[in-house]
C-alpha cells in the first residue's frame, strides 16, 4: 500500500469526527466587508506533509450548507413550527383534547395541526434535499492532487490542507490556495471572480519568484515549507502570512491567493498549495444569511391572534361562569347526585369553573386559525416565483436579467413603501462611463454637453446650441471625447505639450488594467476593477498612448508623436510599486522606472486627497484646476485629478525598504503600508483632471415622477460631490424650481476659515454649532409653509460632514423632523456607514417603512438597514443583490415592483388575513352560541370531523385563490393612477376598524346561522316522521356555513376567474361528498354513531332545500347592504378608478410590430411582442404567465405576432379557444 493509501485510512476515523464535529457546530451569519476578529495564535501549514499536519486537526474540505441532516429534520424542523405561537397552541389543545374533560376526540384538533405540519415539513425538506444534492455535486467534484510524483484525481472533499493541487484552466479552485506556479510566463495567471463578487473583469495573480520551478510533478514533489499566516476569516481583499523555505521567510500577500469559488482563466495549469479548506475558506465565511425581516403586517397579525385569544379567554370564562352558576341539584334530571364527577358537583364550583374552562377550551379551539399561516406561506411563495419573477415588465432584455424575490416574507410590505433610499451611480446612473472632457495645464478640453448641462440650460430658459463636432470624431464605448487640439498628436502644437504628454501617461501607467485579445488597438480589450479605470486607459489609447501589454513588473506602450510627428514606438515602463485604491485612501499610486532610469511616481485620485498632497506654489493652475472642477460637477461629471512626483534613487531606495518591512509585516499590514505610502504621496505635481460622465439609466425621471405621486418619499444617498448630485437630482425630476431648497452644507466661508487653523477640536465644535445653526434656521422657515394652504415642496440638501453631525444624539431629532417634512432629500459625500445610519433613522425615528435601492458593495448596509432591500443587478458585482430580498435589473422597474406587484400582495394579503379571523370567528360562535342551551357543559354543536375539516378542507383553497387572483384594477391603471398606492402606506385594508366590521358581521353571521335553523327545525321531522335531533340541526348548519362564507368569498373579489369558480364549487361540492360518504359508513370504532345516515334524512325533506336557500341569503343581506351603501357613499380609490373605466378594454399600450419587425430578429420580435402583450386580462394569474406555453396563445388571441414555440401546442390543448364572433349582416 502506498503512503498516500496508508494516509487516508488513517485519517478516516479522523474525518468522521471531523465531519460530525461540523455537523453540530453553530451556524455562521458573517456581514459582507466586516472583518472577523481573529484567535491570537497564527496557523502553520506545513506544505505537502499530510503527517505533521493532522496533529494540527484542520477542518475537512466538505461543506454542508443544509439546515437538518437525517437525525435533526425531524426534531429541529417540529421546534421551527412550534416556535409559532398558534402551532405551540394547537398542540396545548390536542393535548387537552385527550383528557376525559374534553368534549371533542383528540382527532379534531390532531388531524388539522397534523395536517399544517406535515405541509411545513414537506416544503422545508424539499428546500434542505434541494441544498443537499448541491452540496455532494460539490464535495464530489474532482481534482488532481499531488502523490508519489504523479498526480491523482480526488473529490474536493477529500481535500487537506497542506495539499498540493493542480487546477487546469476554466477549473474552479476547490480551496483557498496559495499560488505556487503558473504555466505562463514570470509565475502569472489569471483568475475571475465571478462567484465571489460578480465581478467578469479578469484579475492578476503573481507566484513568489522562488516558487516557479515546481510546475512538474516530480520537482513539486521537492517543496517542503511551512506557511505561517492568519486564522481564517471572512475579509476577501486582505491576506497576511509569510512562506518560511530554506530558512528564508518571504512575505505573502493577496496577490499570491487564489479563493475557492474562483475560476482559471487564460492560463493552462497552476500549482498551489491548500490553506484553508471547507467551511474555513473566505467564500463560505462569507456566506451571508440576510438578515431575518418580518413585514408590518405580519407584526400586526401576531396582535391580531392575541386579540383572538383574547377573545377566546372571554369565551371561555363566560361558559366557566354560567357553568359554576348553572349546577345545582334542583335539575335532578341531570343526575347530580353525591358520586358525580367533579366537572358537575355543585359543592366543588371553583372546581367545576377551571374545569369547564379547560373543556371550552378545547370547544372553541377552532377561532384560532390554525392553516391561516401556511396559507399566507404559499400565498407569498407563489406571488414571488410565479409572478414577480416571471413579470415581463421587470425583463431587461439587453443583459437577460429578470427580477428576482431573493425572499417572499416581504410582498405585502412593498406595497406600503414610504421612503425610498437610492444610491447614484449604477442605480440612478447606467455605471457606464465614458470619457467626456480634462483639463491639462490649466486649459479646458472636450466640446460637448451632457443630458444635465442641456437639463440645467431648460430650466434657465437658455436655447441649447448644438456642439460643433468635428469632422471625423472617434467614437467607441466608453470614449466619447471630442476635441481635435488633442487627437492624432495636435496636443504636441499646444501651449503645454509636456504636461499633456505627463497625463497621456499618468492615464496609460498608473492603472491595475488587464489587456485581453490581440495587441491591435482595434481589437483589444481591457479588463478593468472599475468602468472608470476602463475609461481612461481607453482614453490614453485615443490620445495615442496605447498600452497593449502588462506582466507582474512592466507595463508596455506603444506611444505615438511624442519625439516628432508620425513616429510610433514601444516602451515598457517596469513598475516597482503599486499603492493601490481604497475607500480610504481614495486614491491610487505606482512607482514607475522608464528606460532611460527615470523615477516617476504617478498618482491619480479624489480632488480633496490629492490637493492636500501637492507641493507649493502654482497656485494658479491650482486656483484654475479648481474652477474646472466645479465646472464638470455642475455638468454631472465624475472627476479624478492626476499628479506626478519625480523621485531621486537614494530617496526612493530608502522609503522602499520601509515599503517591503510593511509589506511583509504580518500585524496590522493594511495600516502600515498605508502608513509607508503617505511618507511618498506628498509634494506632488498637478498635471490635471478627468471627467468621466455616466448617463442616467432610461426610465428614471419618470419613474420617480411617477413614485413621488404615489406618495412616496425619495432620498439620494451618495458619495459624490455636492455639485454632481444636485444637478443628477435636477436631471431625475427629483428635484425643481418649484421647491424651496434647504442646504447644508460644509463648504462655507467660516467652516474653510476654522479648518485651516488645524484645531481638529475647535473643528468639531465649530462644525456641530454650525449645523445646529443651520437646521434650526431651515426648521424654522420650514414651519412658516406648513401653514400656508399651498406651501411649495420642500427639499433637502446635506453634505457628509454636516451629515455627521446632523446624526449625533443630540441634533438628530431636529433632523429627522426637518427631512421627514421633504419631499427629497439629497445627502452629498456620505459613507457606507452613514448611508445605514440615515436610513435606521427614519425606520426606527419616524416608523414608516422603508426601502433601500443600490448595486455596489458600498450599498450593503443600506440595504440591510431598510425594512426592504433591493439590488440592481449592475456592473458593480453581485454584493448588492446577494444583500438584498428583491432583485431587479433597472432603478425603472420600481414602478413595477411597488405599484403594481407591492400595492396586488398588500390588497390579497389584507384580504386573506381578514377572512381567516371572519370565517374562523363565524364558525366558533354558533358553536358558542349552542352553550347558552346546553347549561353551559361544554356539550359539542358540530361532529369532531367537521370541526377538524372546515379549516383544512372546507374552506382552505379559496382564500388563497383570492390571495393569488384578485386583482382590484389593470396594472397599466395601477400605474396610471400612482395616488391609488397612498392606501397602501396609510394601511386602509388592514386597520382595526376593518377587522371590527368584519367581526360585526361574523357575530350577525353566527346568530342567523345558530338561531335561524335551530328554530326553524323545532317543529321539523323527517320522512319517517321523526323529529329532527341534534346532529340533524347541527349538519344543517354546518352546511348553511360552507355554503355562505365561500359565497361571501366572491363578494369580496374585484375579479373573478375560472380559479374563483372552480375552488368555491368544489369547496361545497368536498363538503356534500364528504358527509355523503361519512353519513353512509358505520364502524365498531366510530364514536359519532348518530351521523350514521343524517344527510340522507335532510335531503329527502324539502326543509333542507329552502333553508339551504334562506339562511345564506339572510346571512350575506348585510353584508350585501353594507358593501352597496359603502361603494356608493364612501367609496375607496380604486373602486372610483373601476368606474371610470368600467366600459374600458384593458390595454397596456400595445404597439403594432409592423413598423419596426424588420429591424428585429425573431427572437428579439417575439420577445418585444410579450412585453407589449396586455397581462392583465389572463385568466391564470392576472398579469403574469405561469409558463411561457401561454404566451403565443394569449397573443394570437389578442392579434399580437409572437411566433409560436415547441410547448405551446401542448399547453393550447388545455386550453379552450373562445368561438370567433360571426360577422353581423347589415339590413
Amino acid at each position: 500500500m502506498s503512503r498516500w493509501e496508508n494516509i487516508r485510512s488513517s485519517m478516516r476515523s479522523q474525518q468522521g469526527r471531523s465531519e460530525s464535529f461540523g455537523q453540530h457546530a453553530p451556524s455562521r451569519t458573517v456581514t459582507l466587508g466586516r472583518v472577523q476578529p481573529q484567535a491570537p495564535a497564527y496557523r502553520t501549514i506545513y506544505c505537502n506533509d499530510r503527517d505533521a499536519n493532522f496533529a494540527r486537526r484542520y477542518r475537512g474540505n466538505s461543506i454542508s450548507t443544509t439546515k437538518y441532516n437525517f437525525f435533526t429534520f425531524l426534531p429541529k424542523g417540529l421546534y421551527e413550527q412550534f416556535r409559532r405561537v398558534a402551532n405551540l397552541y394547537f398542540l396545548m389543545v390536542s393535548i387537552l383534547s385527550a383528557t376525559p374533560y374534553s368534549p371533542v376526540h383528540p382527532v379534531t384538533n390532531v388531524v388539522p395541526l397534523s395536517l399544517v405540519l406535515l405541509v411545513s415539513l414537506i416544503k422545508e425538506a424539499f428546500e434542505d434535499w434541494k441544498r443537499f444534492q448541491n452540496d455532494m455535486a460539490i464535495n464530489n467534484s474532482p481534482v488532481d492532487v499531488l502523490q508519489d510524483q504523479r498526480w491523482e484525481s480526488i473529490p474536493w472533499k477529500k481535500l487537506q490542507v497542506g495539499d498540493i493541487v493542480k487546477v487546469k484552466q476554466d477549473g474552479f479552485f476547490p480551496a483557498d490556495m496559495l499560488l505556487l506556479a503558473s504555466t505562463n510566463a514570470d509565475g502569472v495567471c489569471y483568475i475571475e471572480t465571478a462567484n465571489l463578487d460578480g465581478e467578469t473583469n479578469l484579475k492578476i495573480r503573481k507566484a513568489l519568484e522562488r516558487n516557479w520551478d515546481y510546475i512538474t510533478p516530480e520537482k513539486a514533489c521537492e517543496f517542503k515549507g511551512e506557511v505561517q499566516c492568519e486564522q481564517p476569516n471572512n475579509s476577501l481583499y486582505t491576506f497576511t502570512g509569510n512562506l518560511v523555505i530554506d530558512n528564508q521567510t518571504l512575505p505573502l500577500s493577496p496577490n499570491q491567493i487564489l479563493l475557492r469559488g474562483c475560476s482559471l482563466k487564460n492560463t493552462e495549469f497552476i500549482v498551489g498549495v491548500v490553506i484553508f479548506t471547507g467551511h474555513e475558506t473566505k467564500v463560505m465565511m462569507n456566506s451571508m444569511n440576510v438578515p431575518s425581516k418580518r413585514s408590518t403586517l405580519e407584526r400586526k397579525l401576531d396582535k391580531l391572534i392575541l386579540t383572538l385569544f383574547g377573545t377566546l379567554f372571554t369565551m371561555c370564562l363566560i361558559g366557566a361562569i354560567g357553568s359554576g352558576v348553572f349546577i345545582n341539584r334542583k335539575y335532578f334530571f341531570l343526575g347530580l347526585g353525591r358520586s358525580v364527577e367533579d366537572q358537575f358537583n355543585p359543592n366543588k364550583r371553583f372546581l367545576v369553573v377551571l374545569l369547564t374552562m379547560l373543556t371550552l377550551l378545547t370547544l372553541y379551539s377552532t377561532i384560532i386559525p390554525i392553516s391561516l399561516y401556511v396559507s399566507i406561506e404559499m400565498v407569498k411563495f407563489i406571488q414571488s416565483t410565479q409572478f414577480i419573477n416571471k413579470d415581463l415588465n421587470m425583463y431587461h432584455a439587453e443583459t437577460d436579467t429578470p427580477a428576482l424575490a431573493r425572499t417572499s416574507n416581504l410582498n405585502e410590505e412593498l406595497g406600503q413603501v414610504e421612503y425610498i433610499f437610492s444610491d447614484k451611480t449604477g442605480t440612478l446612473t447606467r455605471n457606464l462611463m465614458e470619457f467626456f472632457k480634462c483639463t491639462i495645464g490649466g486649459e479646458i478640453y472636450g466640446t460637448g454637453m451632457t443630458e444635465i448641462e442641456r437639463g440645467v440650460a431648460e430650466r434657465k430658459g437658455i436655447k441649447v446650441q448644438e456642439v460643433q463636432t468635428s469632422t471625423n470624431p472617434v467614437r467607441e464605448k466608453g470614449f466619447n471625447f471630442d476635441d481635435v487640439r488633442l487627437m492624432r498628436g495636435a496636443w504636441r502644437n499646444e501651449p503645454n505639450p509636456d504636461a499633456c504628454k505627463e497625463f497621456f501617461r499618468c492615464l496609460a501607467i498608473c492603472h491595475t488594467v488587464l489587456p485581453e485579445g490581440d495587441e491591435s488597438p482595434e481589437k483589444i480589450k481591457y479588463q478593468a476593477a472599475s468602468p472608470d479605470e476602463a475609461a481612461l486607459v481607453l482614453a490614453a489609447k485615443h490620445f495615442g498612448f496605447f498600452f497593449y501589454r502588462r506582466t507582474p513588473t512592466m507595463i508596455y506602450v506603444r506611444e505615438s508623436h511624442v519625439e516628432r510627428m508620425g513616429k510610433i514606438q514601444d516602451v515598457s515602463y517596469e513598475i516597482l510599486n503599486v499603492l493601490e485604491f481604497n475607500s480610504t485612501r481614495k486614491r491610487q499610486s505606482v512607482v514607475c522606472r522608464y528606460p532611460d532610469g527615470r523615477l516617476v511616481l504617478y498618482c491619480k485620485g479624489a480632488d480633496t486627497v490629492i490637493y492636500e498632497r501637492l507641493v507649493g506654489g502654482s497656485d494658479d493652475l491650482k486656483k484654475v484646476t479648481r474652477e474646472h472642477l466645479e465646472q464638470f460637477g455642475s455638468a454631472g461629471l465624475r472627476t479624478l485629478c492626476l499628479a506626478y512626483k519625480d523621485l531621486a534613487p537614494d530617496i526612493y531606495e530608502n522609503w522602499n525598504e520601509k515599503f517591503i518591512q510593511a509589506k511583509s509585516s504580518l500585524r496590522d499590514r493594511e495600516k502600515k503600508l498605508d502608513e509607508v505610502a503617505e511618507l511618498i504621496e506628498k509634494d506632488l505635481v498637478l498635471i490635471g483632471a478627468t471627467a468621466i460622465e455616466d448617463k442616467l439609466q432610461e426610465g428614471v425621471p419618470d419613474c420617480i415622477e411617477t413614485l413621488s405621486r404615489a406618495g412616496i418619499k425619495i432620498w439620494v444617498l451618495t458619495g459624490d460631490k455636492m455639485e454632481t448630485a444636485i444637478n443628477i437630482a435636477y436631471a431625475c425630476n427629483l428635484l425643481n424650481n418649484d421647491m424651496k431648497q434647504f442646504t447644508i452644507s460644509s463648504e462655507t466661508d467660516a467652516i474653510r476659515e476654522v479648518e485651516e487653523r488645524g484645531d481638529q477640536v475647535e473643528i468639531a465644535r465649530f462644525m456641530k454649532e454650525e449645523v445646529k445653526r443651520q437646521l434650526k434656521k431651515c426648521l424654522d422657515e420650514a414651519q412658516q409653509y406648513f401653514n400656508t394652504v399651498s406651501g411649495p415642496k420642500l427639499a433637502l440638501i446635506i453634505d457628509g460632514k454636516c451629515l455627521m453631525y446632523a446624526l449625533d444624539p443630540s441634533l438628530r431629532i431636529m433632523f429627522l423632523n426637518l427631512s421627514l417634512n421633504c419631499s427629497s432629500v439629497v445627502c452629498c459625500r456620505v459613507s457606507p456607514l452613514q448611508k445605514a445610519q440615515v436610513t435606521s433613522l427614519v425606520k426606527k425615528g419616524a416608523r414608516k417603512i422603508t426601502l433601500s435601492i443600490g448595486d455596489g458593495a458600498n450599498d450593503v448596509s443600506m440595504i440591510q438597514a431598510a425594512h426592504i432591500g433591493v439590488g440592481i443587478s449592475g456592473l458593480e458585482g453581485m454584493q448588492a443583490v446577494m444583500a438584498s430580498d428583491f432583485a431587479i435589473a433597472q432603478f425603472c422597474f420600481l414602478k413595477d415592483l411597488l405599484l403594481v406587484h407591492g400595492r396586488w400582495s398588500y390588497i390579497r394579503l389584507c384580504k386573506v388575513v381578514t377572512y381567516f379571523f371572519y370565517k374562523n370567528l363565524t364558525f366558533t360562535l354558533t358553536q358558542f352560541w349552542f352553550t347558552f342551551n346546553t347549561g353551559f357543559s361544554g356539550q359539542r354543536f358540530y361532529d369532531d370531523w367537521f370541526q377538524s375539516l372546515y379549516n383544512v378542507i372546507f374552506t382552505a383553497l379559496p382564500v388563497i385563490i383570492v390571495g393569488l387572483f384578485d386583482k382590484d384594477v389593470s396594472s397599466s391603471l395601477s400605474k396610471r393612477y400612482p395616488q391609488l398606492y397612498k392606501e397602501g402606506i396609510k394601511n386602509i385594508f388592514f386597520k382595526w376598524r376593518v377587522v371590527a366590521i368584519w367581526a360585526f358581521f361574523a357575530v350577525y353571521q353566527s346568530l342567523i346561522f345558530y338561531y335561524f335553523v335551530t328554530d326553524s327545525s323545532s317543529t321539523s321531522q323527517g320522512s319517517s316522521g321523526k323529529m329532527f335531533g341534534l346532529w340533524d340541526v347541527s349538519t344543517m348548519a354546518f352546511t348553511c356555513v360552507v355554503v355562505t362564507v365561500n359565497l361571501r368569498l366572491l363578494m369580496i373579489c374585484n375579479s373573478i376567474t375560472r380559479w374563483h369558480y372552480i375552488s368555491v364549487g368544489g369547496s361545497i361540492l368536498a363538503w356534500f361528498v364528504f358527509i355523503f360518504l361519512y353519513s353512509g359508513i358505520m364502524t365498531p370504532y366510530d364514536r359519532q354513531e348518530n351521523i350514521f345516515g343524517v344527510i340522507y334524512v335532510l335531503m329527502s325533506t324539502f326543509y333542507f332545500y329552502i333553508t339551504l336557500l334562506l339562511v345564506p341569503v339572510a346571512a350575506l343581506l348585510g353584508d350585501f347592504l353594507y358593501l352597496g351603501v359603502q361603494r356608493w357613499f364612501f367609496p375607496y380609490d380604486y373602486q372610483i378608478v373601476q368606474e371610470i373605466h368600467e366600459d374600458e378594454a384593458d390595454d397596456n399600450g400595445r404597439t403594432d410590430l409592423l413598423g419596426i419587425d424588420n429591424h428585429l430578429t425573431p427572437d428579439e420580435a417575439r420577445t418585444y411582442a410579450l412585453s407589449q402583450l396586455p397581462r392583465e386580462i389572463s385568466k391564470h394569474t392576472g398579469f403574469a404567465f405561469d409558463s411561457p406555453g401561454y404566451e403565443s396563445f394569449f397573443a394570437s388571441q389578442l392579434g399580437v405576432y409572437a411566433p409560436q414555440k415547441a410547448w405551446d401546442v401542448a399547453r393550447r390543448a388545455s386550453m379552450r379557444s373562445k368561438p370567433k364572433p360571426k360577422p353581423t349582416k347589415v339590413n
